[in-house]
């Protein structure tokens, strides 16, 4: 199951995975995706490691601001994974 995070300027969406054992370890895998004439832009990382997955089409300078923003935010990407997404009234 995936779930929305936000939306940025640039249209990447940003979605996250519930919360996933591994050997123990609680992780999250979080998808960053936007748009373009040809398909998408893609890149996935994987919490706590903040490992990359898959990275296509974004720039290094891009991703390096996504492992930014990764870092900032490890722990809503976990909370909200533990209930199922961001709750909204």
């Amino acid at each position: 199951m995936m779930y929305p995070f936000m939306k940025l300027n640039d249209e990447t969406e940003i979605t996250h995975s519930q919360i996933l054992e591994e050997g123990g370890v609680q992780k999250v895998e979080v998808y960053f995706e936007r748009p373009t004439e040809n398909g998408f832009d893609c890149a996935r990382a994987v919490l706590p490691d903040y490992k990359w997955l898959k990275v296509e089409g974004y720039t290094q300078e891009r991703i390096d601001f996504f492992d930014q923003l990764l870092r900032a935010n490890a722990h809503l990407f976990y909370k909200y994974a533990a209930q199922g997404g961001v709750k909204i009234a």
